[in-house]
């Protein structure tokens, strides 16, 4: 009753406050600035009358402290320094950044991140499929591996070329394009070309073969009107820590910048990537007891894997399994001949900025996105017509999203307010084939590259396509009445229509239209600097994820059914997702100190959940709905600069979550009640502490993370150990020498106490119960340098 009345004043107050804030705004007085120790801080959202920037609807705020920080942070918000960007093992995925600020549990198998099956993101219990994630303006939605929603990041751009990255944890902000943004937002922009001519190159080199080559020219200012353009590549490739199988990856950036008059300008961002990748092979919790942590994926070696096959063929009258195989459940599935991926991205953006007045600005983003993925899987469970004991699992995934996103902006004394739309097409299809391998010495295997139909098609286990139209709308105010005092409130609305499903041939699968909608969404942020370094911010908004599409299998999908009669069911009593985000925190600024401290809680409904038994090629599953589930949690941290060349990090997270609905789990028979089940593969508790040291050109950096157990299954009656994870490195910059410029050297150290650990969890899905092959080991200790320079 309590939360009902909340909403009820919530709702209600958005409108007074919109009447009240126009007529105070009468009286009002230029927006100040707050002296925080002889520094200045801004305070609120700046003087929108002279800054053009769109950070303004953002509320940046900088405070200049001793030390270089970690991290800026303004209310629920927080921006990664861009230093800290660069300190990170060269190429490595933006995301692990972003990790290392409270309550974020980063994981990944490869300490470079390429490898997309084996790295995910949970920020304060909301996981990287409920997080809207941007990149210079374009939505790039789901970051799970494989989706049909999205693009993750590292496939998105070069990370030497993201200049920043940012995070709005809680509800993340009303004008961020996004169909999947539930708990936070990632916010990250490219690097503008430089106003000079230059070039930058830096190579890296690392433990199991990693090399890393990285170019970026930039054109300067190419006439009087402002025209510069920068264009880059990179190129990474390193093996496995347990076999000879690589991953390998290149992109291509491009931007240009081009003002067209006083008041107009344009720019074009474009990106390439293509991936071609190995996964690491998926273990159980049996698997790692009883045979260690290196059993690896048979590839190169196909006549290791045959023999396994053959074994599993013959119910072991023929053929051979590795020592201690027989000793597990999945005996010759243990592990396959190979499993990876191949990828080629394609990303564009079109930006446009006008200042109409002075007063009134516009902005719009046309945007195109096109993929094509194939994820592959040796499978020893099916057996070629060849007479090969094994078979060749291809699910060939494509999207071409299309879209654009416009908005107004207005200044009114203190009042910035902004309207805008967002809308998008995703025709996305996914097809799931099985193809035949060679007799052993009668040919060259199929493999994760291709090509796939060598030896012939075995079968089509299916074939799907969906479109997809998304809008939404958003009204906001960004109201300053005191200099120390800045409230933002306003609302978005939103529509998902998606049709389609199985395609001919495949009429016992799921087909059909589905549609999620919100007509009003509201969300009301204040920040108030009550005393000099002292603030108070609070956070509250209602949010939608729309559904997702994909295949049958272990997915939390309404098309992820293994029937059409039971899509049909789902549809009449499915809800889309919908939660209340409530974030309230205060936090003390100096010259010396940043501290904060966060509470939050979330009301959950219609969470959509996967179940699966069975084995990770053939999984038994459904989809359903768990109803109403309730998290609350609390983040501290403090920052301690002592001296300008030093500066300590803390902070410690607390996360609970449980389902509060009787719901059965159980996908075939049984009574898997869900009430009062925790949330699996997001720990309880979370610390982190780190030390920066920098004395001119050198910088030493140490970073330790702990996270506690993490439950495994539905049921919670099987989880992950707690661990640490540490990483250190050091840095040189020379400056000048002869022709070139901030000529610097890196060096890494990642998992430097060498910790076995699990990294991923959850990649088949979860068991509803015990154990499942669906979990993988983090990366062991390796070692990377870099050596760079400007020219």
């Amino acid at each position: 009753m309590l939360q009902v009345k909340l909403r009820i004043l919530l709702l209600s107050s958005i409108a007074a406050l919109y009447v009240s804030g126009v007529a105070l705004a009468e009286d009002a007085k230029p927006v100040g600035k707050v002296a925080v120790r002889g520094k200045v801080a801004v305070s609120g959202a700046h003087n929108v009358k002279k800054s053009n920037k769109a950070a303004v609807s953002r509320h940046s705020e900088e405070v200049e402290v001793a030390g270089s920080q970690r991290y800026m942070q303004t209310g629920s918000s927080m921006k990664v320094d861009s230093r800290i960007l660069q300190s990170e093992v060269p190429g490595q995925n933006i995301l692990k950044s972003l990790g290392q600020l409270p309550g974020t549990s980063y994981s990944s198998s490869d300490p470079l991140g390429i490898d997309g099956w084996s790295s995910s993101i949970h920020v304060r219990g909301f996981s990287q499929n409920q997080l809207g994630v941007t990149l210079d303006g374009i939505p790039l939605n789901d970051q799970t591996y494989a989706n049909l929603n999205g693009l993750n990041i590292n496939n998105a751009a070069i990370s030497d070329d993201i200049g920043r990255a940012s995070m709005s944890v809680g509800a993340g902000g009303l004008a961020v394009p996004s169909n999947s943004n539930l708990g936070g937002s990632m916010e990250m922009s490219i690097k503008d070309p430089s106003d000079k001519m230059g070039a930058k190159v830096s190579q890296g080199f690392g433990s199991y073969g990693m090399k890393r080559t990285y170019v970026r020219l930039d054109s300067g200012k190419l006439n009087h009107s402002g025209t510069k353009f920068f264009v880059s590549y990179a190129r990474a490739y390193e093996k496995k820590y347990n076999s000879s199988s690589p991953d390998f990856m290149q992109n291509v950036d491009a931007k240009i910048m081009q003002p067209l008059g006083e008041r107009v300008r344009a720019a074009l961002f474009f990106n390439w990537s293509n991936a071609e990748v190995w996964n690491y092979s998926d273990n159980s919790l049996e698997m790692l007891d009883k045979l260690g942590w290196r059993t690896a994926n048979f590839y190169p070696n196909y006549a290791g894997a045959y023999a396994a096959g053959l074994w599993g063929m013959t119910d072991g009258a023929q053929g051979s399994l590795p020592a201690g195989w027989q000793n597990v459940s999945t005996t010759y599935g243990t592990a396959f001949y190979d499993a990876g991926q191949a990828t080629v991205d394609y990303l564009t953006g079109l930006h446009l900025d006008a200042d109409i007045t002075d007063r009134l600005k516009w902005h719009g983003l046309l945007y195109g996105h096109k993929d094509d993925t194939h994820t592959v899987v040796g499978d020893p469970y099916d057996y070629s017509t060849t007479g090969a004991p094994l078979a060749e699992d291809v699910w060939h995934l494509q999207q071409q999203r299309g879209g654009f996103t416009t908005s107004f902006t207005y200044d009114y004394k203190k009042h910035h307010f902004e309207t805008g739309a967002w809308f998008e097409n995703n025709r996305q299809e996914t097809s799931f084939n099985i193809y035949n391998q060679p007799l052993l010495g009668q040919g060259t295997p199929v493999s994760v590259t291709g090509p796939y139909d060598r030896y012939g098609l075995l079968y089509s286990a299916y074939h799907y396509k969906w479109n997809t139209n998304t809008f939404q709308y958003h009204l906001m105010d960004t109201y300053t009445p005191f200099d120390n005092l800045r409230l933002t409130y306003g609302f978005k609305s939103m529509l998902q229509t998606t049709s389609g499903g199985a395609q001919a041939g495949f009429s016992n699968l799921a087909h059909g239209s589905m549609t999620s909608s919100a007509a009003f969404l509201p969300n009301v942020n204040l920040v108030w600097r009550f005393l000099p370094h002292h603030e108070l911010y609070f956070d509250v908004a209602e949010t939608m994820r729309p559904y997702s599409v994909a295949a049958k299998g272990s997915y939390t999908s309404p098309w992820g059914v293994s029937t059409q009669a039971l899509f049909n069911e789902n549809r009449s009593k499915l809800k889309p997702e919908k939660d209340w985000v409530y974030v309230v925190g205060y936090r003390y600024t100096s010259r010396k100190i940043v501290a904060s401290i966060a509470g939050y809680h979330a009301d959950i409904s219609h969470r959509l959940m996967s179940a699966s038994v069975g084995s990770i090629n053939n999984p038994v599953s459904t989809v359903i709905d768990t109803r109403k589930a309730s998290m609350y949690g609390v983040d501290a941290s403090i920052n301690y600069y002592p001296f300008k060349w030093l500066g300590i990090f803390n902070s410690i997270s607390y996360n609970h979550m449980t389902y509060g609905a009787h719901v059965n789990a159980c996908p075939l028979t049984g009574n898997c009640d869900m009430y009062g089940k925790k949330m699996v593969a997001y720990p309880s508790f979370i610390y982190k502490t780190g030390i920066d040291f920098h004395y001119h050109g050198f910088n030493a950096n140490f970073y330790a993370n702990y996270f506690s157990k993490r439950y495994y299954s539905l049921m919670n009656d099987t989880s992950v150990r707690p661990y640490w994870f540490t990483s250190a490195g050091a840095s040189y910059d020379f400056g000048r020498i002869s022709v070139l410029k901030n000529v610097k050297v890196n060096f890494t150290v990642y998992n430097l106490l060498n910790q076995k650990y699990i990294s991923m969890m959850g990649e088949n899905g979860f068991p509803v119960s015990g154990d499942y092959q669906s979990l993988q080991r983090g990366a062991v200790r390796e070692f990377f340098g870099t050596v760079s320079a400007s020219f």
